[in-house]
């Protein structure tokens, strides 16, 4: 009889049970990828972040769609600010702005966007249920200005009598964030049912002000940078908390649910995945697309190997969107209206995408 209950018992805890799974870089985004994400900014109230703990059981079914986000994932190689982020190996276009990303076996870490370098870790990898780790103080600015802001009577009560004079003022920000998978189980959103890890991130932000002041009586002896007194630029510290769900579906390649949290903990808005699977844009070969003379005066012609619709952007190096049109099979772009220089032309069809280089003499 003890015997059948265990049996039984057994069988219970099998059925309402979920899978531990771990969640790796080949789990994760790589190029040719679109991601079509959604976002909820008005969430049911209904929804929470749920438990910790082993097999539990996440419903977000109730997502409504506020706004739609496609983001393509693509080589970093040929983009417009290539050369400010050489450690990244991929690159996500949202829209018009680039993302750049180093993506390796312990985690994906931000590089920067746009022409803007900007190095966090935003997931560590892998991923498995009781994983833990903090990252940082990272120092993500260090910018000073010329002070217009102290009057220089303040410079003996900052520096202890050690300076004179306030030069300068430095913005410093430190970045902390302690990322802990502190559960898994089953997520359902609208767009299907899959086992996930639930990732817990808190990014600590801290912004000090320091001042330069100069000893003008001293020989120099006191002048220094000196921490500004808290009465004066107290330092600010700005905690963003968000639960995020990640699996291992092949279908995925994202992050099925990211929540947000305000400052007391409650339920912000919410990203989610919008359709069921990753659709993917090749990257062309060069050769689909013939683009000539190069260099050019006036007058480029772009020829297609194929009909159909061709989405085209013409952009400076400093990412500045300069043309936008759409053509099949052929067409050509009168260019006298721009400077001379190089510029980078972006082809898209539904089959993949490729980027061209065009200088005007």
């Amino acid at each position: 009889m003890k015997t059948r209950i265990l049996t039984i018992a057994l069988t219970i805890s099998t059925v309402f049970s979920f899978a531990q799974i771990t969640v790796t870089d080949a789990d994760i985004l790589g190029i040719g990828d679109v991601i079509y994400q959604a976002y909820d900014d008005m969430p049911n109230s209904s929804i929470t972040t749920g438990n910790a703990g082993a097999n539990q059981t996440w419903d977000f079914s109730t997502l409504n769609i506020s706004g739609l986000d496609t983001m393509e994932i693509i080589s970093p190689v040929g983009t417009p600010f290539e050369a400010y982020h050489p450690t990244a190996n991929i690159c996500i276009d949202d829209q018009g702005e680039y993302i750049y990303i180093n993506k390796s076996s312990t985690g994906l870490n931000l590089v920067g966007f746009d022409d803007v370098p900007y190095p966090q870790l935003v997931l560590p990898l892998p991923l498995t249920y009781g994983f833990s780790t903090s990252i940082g103080p990272l120092t993500i600015m260090d910018s000073s200005m010329v002070n217009m802001f102290v009057p220089d009577s303040l410079a003996v009560l900052i520096t202890t009598g050690q300076a004179q004079t306030v030069d300068s003022i430095k913005i410093v920000i430190t970045s902390t964030t302690d990322f802990n998978v502190d559960a898994y189980g089953s997520v359902t959103i609208p767009m299907g049912t899959f086992e996930a890890l639930r990732l817990k991130a808190d990014d600590i932000t801290t912004t000090d002000y320091f001042v330069y002041c100069t000893d003008t009586l001293f020989g120099g002896t006191g002048s220094n940078w000196y921490p500004m007194p808290q009465i004066i630029f107290p330092s600010e510290v700005e905690i963003n908390s968000s639960f995020q769900f990640w699996s291992n579906d092949p279908l995925v390649k994202f992050v099925l649910v990211q929540i947000y949290l305000d400052s007391v903990g409650n339920v912000e808005d919410i990203d989610f995945l919008e359709s069921a699977g990753v659709n993917s844009i090749a990257e062309l070969d060069n050769t689909y697309f013939k683009v000539f003379p190069i260099p050019t005066t006036y007058n480029v012609t772009i020829t297609s190997e194929s009909n159909e619709k061709i989405n085209a952007t013409l952009s400076d190096l400093n990412g500045r969107e300069v043309k936008r049109f759409e053509f099949s099979n052929s067409t050509t772009l009168n260019l006298s209206d721009l400077d001379k220089g190089i510029y980078l032309l972006n082809l898209k069809t539904e089959k993949g995408s490729v980027t061209k280089k065009i200088i005007i003499d």
